[in-house]
């Protein structure tokens, strides 16, 4: 019974292989120097898709990949039924508020705030919550331009080491989730092809415990 795992292009990917090697898996084929985005370990009857991170959540949903590698971040701003069945504990960094020190203590008293972000749907939830009115701005680029040019009162982002907020002069406000990649599985799949979906989860998830 053949599975299909999406991965996310880039070091995502890179990393995911490692594990997945770890568990039997043959990736050698996703190594070579190669345009294509399907690929194969025919031993395993394994089928790879390489895809942008923001499509892994929307092809595991629809069931075309019963599983898939990519950030915490990415699968909140999608915000779709599936199973987190591993914290891969790697791509570890964070989704958080960002502004002027200035904005520290009153960023939530503002009637409507604006947020610049890249994840619009993790920033309404987010501020729902807390009973906050916001404008969300979407920005693809260096969404730290939006309090310094007066587009937005705060980012929501996600942030690393921090060096960039503060050569901006931009300091955290508040911490809205930890990210890391996550192994996601399509909820049918995992009833349907639970034969081998499962021992592999749990290999996964072994070979995470070791590292």
């Amino acid at each position: 019974m053949q599975i299909t795992i999406a991965l996310a292009k880039g070091r995502l990917a890179e990393i995911a292989m490692v594990i997945l090697e770890k568990c039997g898996i043959d990736c050698s084929e996703l190594k070579e120097n190669s345009r294509k985005l399907i690929f194969y370990d025919k031993k395993n009857d394994v089928r790879f898709i390489l895809v942008k991170p923001t499509d892994v959540p929307t092809y595991v949903d629809h069931g075309v990949a019963d599983m898939g590698i990519v950030g915490k971040d990415t699968l909140l701003e999608a915000n779709l039924p599936l199973y987190e069945m591993v914290d891969l504990k790697f791509g570890k960094c964070r989704l958080a508020v960002a502004g002027y020190p200035a904005k520290k203590d009153n960023s939530l008293t503002s009637s409507v705030m604006r947020v610049a972000t890249k994840y619009p749907e993790v920033a309404k939830r987010y501020y729902a919550s807390k009973g906050v009115s916001v404008e969300c701005i979407k920005l693809h680029g260096s969404v730290e331009l939006g309090p310094i040019l007066g587009l937005s009162d705060v980012i929501l982002d996600i942030v690393e080491s921090g060096r960039t907020l503060v050569e901006n002069g931009l300091v955290i406000i508040e911490d809205v989730s930890d990210v890391s990649a996550r192994l996601a599985v399509n909820r049918a799949s995992l009833k349907i092809k639970a034969a081998v979906l499962k021992p592999l989860i749990e290999k996964i998830q072994k070979a995470v415990e070791e590292t």
